[in-house]
């Protein structure tokens, strides 16, 4: 019987963990599985918090990190995986920035940890635990990553643009309107 590898363990063990948590804060905004909103109550949401359109965004946050976090998990496509975390998670260290880092005043702290280690896990691999290491690492090979962190930071910085370029334009138009009448429309 072969030796168990200390490092292969270590990052099974951070892959279940971390898309462990990915997919169960991804089936929250998809599904409404345990107390989320589900896509309805995640587009209003999204919506409010300034990304448009909110359906779209609730669609493509929860895919990130329930779909990212699944296949972190079972080390399928893992550089694709960490990456769709890691930028999904970088919409989410948008809407806490204002807070601060720490999480106790309702920062960034957390989504900025999963996405950090969700990058980690796809630049490192999987390791031999994992579907990767069993197809030879069909879907785990260097162009891979680069593609993935390369779209996924593409995408991200887009979404976050607009976001906050809608943010803004909505803080200029409530600026703009005689007091008392924000927000009546």
């Amino acid at each position: 019987m072969a030796c168990l590898n200390r490092k292969d363990l270590g990052l099974l063990a951070l892959r279940l963990g971390t898309g462990g948590v990915l997919f169960a804060h991804g089936a929250q905004k998809l599904f409404g599985w345990f107390g989320g909103g589900g896509i309805e109550g995640t587009a209003k949401g999204m919506e409010a918090m300034g990304f448009h359109p909110g359906g779209q965004s609730a669609l493509a946050a929860g895919l990130g990190e329930a779909g990212g976090g699944l296949l972190l998990a079972l080390g399928v496509a893992t550089p694709a995986a960490g990456a769709a975390a890691a930028g999904a998670m970088a919409g989410a260290v948008a809407v806490h920035r204002p807070a601060g880092f720490f999480n106790t005043a309702g920062g960034y702290e957390y989504p900025a940890y999963l996405g950090f280690v969700a990058a980690g896990l796809g630049l490192a691999g999987p390791g031999r635990y994992s579907f990767d290491h069993l197809t030879r690492h069909r879907l785990d090979r260097p162009a891979m990553v680069l593609l993935a962190f390369a779209g996924s930071a593409a995408a991200a910085a887009s979404v976050v643009s607009r976001r906050e370029a809608a943010i803004a334009a909505r803080a200029e138009a409530d600026a703009d309107e005689p007091e008392g009448t924000a927000g009546s429309a």
